[in-house]
């Protein structure tokens, strides 16, 4: 399980407003402002879980259970261990916050979790201990986990010597802590890896960036040493696959599908890091007036959607403004008039269904590209506004074209 902090950039240009509604998930939990969503390729690492305590700890630890109690400790205990890596991830938003870095999303999904940041850190003083944060935790919840669960079990003193028989004297919550214990030690050990952008890779990015005082030449080394890191986990996973027994991970087909897929996603995601600052330092130098869109088709608030659907309008299939004498009021988009039914069409009129503007972020012209790339998480356009006039529309093709003549250029 990998607990990572993404900056959100990552997912968002490519998206379209379906597939963000896809990728949301289920939200479990909201802890001040910051949601808690639980993905659901999250289900299946949770049946993973729940099958390997059930179906083969368990009964070597309880044979005298009924499946009735191991099904349900083994559930309860795989419900935990996500509850724990949640905790890991909001340490890391906590801290964050603590820096004046905004985190408003943690994503549980197959792999573990993420907190998406909205930017990247300030300094390598923040990086560092944002990066710390989630193994310290995961380490406490270990420790403290392993401490309870021996402490309630009869003959515990027998565990190192006669571990499996002092394990069936364990009562259920004991079991439950004795497990969860270790394993999250070894969630904070892992993590600590050197490996970009697991957290140990954001330590020594941070230590790199100290050293020698430049950010982008620190993620750059960091990355290139996290897709090592991957492919040496990758390599790991087809010597288990062939049969080669590893110390600590053992051998098979299984565990070793497992290794190739996490190393696989870590070089992804490395190289993605490195791709994204890139993007990013390249927007950071371009104002919005020069990639908005200036010809702008927009609709006024008493129009009715039944006129917007004569006028073929929403064929677009993008969020288009509402104006009156320029002044923006709001946005409507293509989900919102067909949210409408039929019949009411005549009736009801644009303001009564578009979003208005202060629910909205808006951008004036001198700002720059990058800081619209977060608000694509939310809303498909971003008005462009002087003095509340809308001058212009940011969208994310816009975006999209002009890295695609830009980049290769500056590279």
């Amino acid at each position: 399980m990998l607990c990572l902090r993404l900056n959100s950039m990552r997912t968002l240009p490519s998206q379209s407003s379906a597939a963000r509604a896809s990728l949301s998930g289920l939200r479990l939990l909201r802890v001040g402002d910051i949601d808690i969503i639980a993905d659901f390729s999250l289900l299946f690492i949770v049946a993973l879980i729940a099958v390997n305590l059930g179906a083969g700890l368990l009964p070597a630890w309880h044979p005298e259970w009924s499946n009735a109690t191991r099904w349900s400790v083994a559930v309860a205990a795989a419900v935990l261990f996500i509850m724990s890596i949640a905790t890991h991830e909001l340490a890391h938003a906590l801290v964050a916050r603590a820096f004046g870095l905004p985190i408003h999303r943690i994503v549980l999904f197959l792999f573990g979790g993420m907190a998406q940041l909205k930017r990247e850190p300030d300094n390598p003083h923040s990086e560092f201990w944002m990066a710390v944060a989630g193994p310290a935790v995961s380490l406490l919840i270990g420790v403290l986990c392993a401490w309870a669960g021996v402490a309630l079990t009869p003959e515990s003193g027998r565990l190192e010597t006669e571990a499996l028989s002092a394990m069936s004297h364990a009562p259920s919550f004991a079991t439950i802590l004795l497990w969860l214990g270790p394993i999250n030690v070894m969630l904070a050990l892992f993590n600590l890896v050197p490996g970009f952008p697991l957290d140990g890779g954001r330590v020594l990015r941070a230590l790199l960036w100290w050293w020698t005082g430049d950010f982008r030449k620190a993620t750059r080394i960091a990355s290139r040493i996290g897709q090592g890191i991957a492919w040496i986990i990758m390599s790991w996973g087809i010597l288990m696959i062939f049969g080669q027994n590893l110390p600590y991970f053992g051998r098979g087909v299984g565990p070793g599908l497992w290794l190739l897929l996490i190393g696989w996603f870590l070089n992804h995601a490395a190289r993605n890091s490195f791709q994204q600052l890139v993007v990013r330092q390249a927007l950071s130098e371009l104002k919005l007036r020069d990639i908005m869109d200036d010809r702008i088709l927009s609709v006024v608030p008493e129009l009715t959607v039944a006129d917007i659907i004569r006028e073929r309008v929403w064929e677009l299939d993008q969020q288009l403004p509402v104006t009156r004498g320029g002044v923006l009021l709001g946005l409507i988009s293509p989900e919102q008039l067909r949210a409408v039914p039929p019949e009411r069409w005549a009736g009801v009129r644009v303001a009564e269904v578009m979003t208005p503007v202060g629910e909205l972020a808006v951008r004036a012209p001198e700002d720059t590209a990058d800081e619209v790339l977060a608000l694509f998480s939310d809303q498909d356009a971003v008005p462009v506004v002087d003095h509340e006039r809308l001058v212009g529309i940011a969208r994310r093709e816009d975006v999209h074209r002009w890295l695609a003549w830009r980049l290769p250029a500056r590279a």
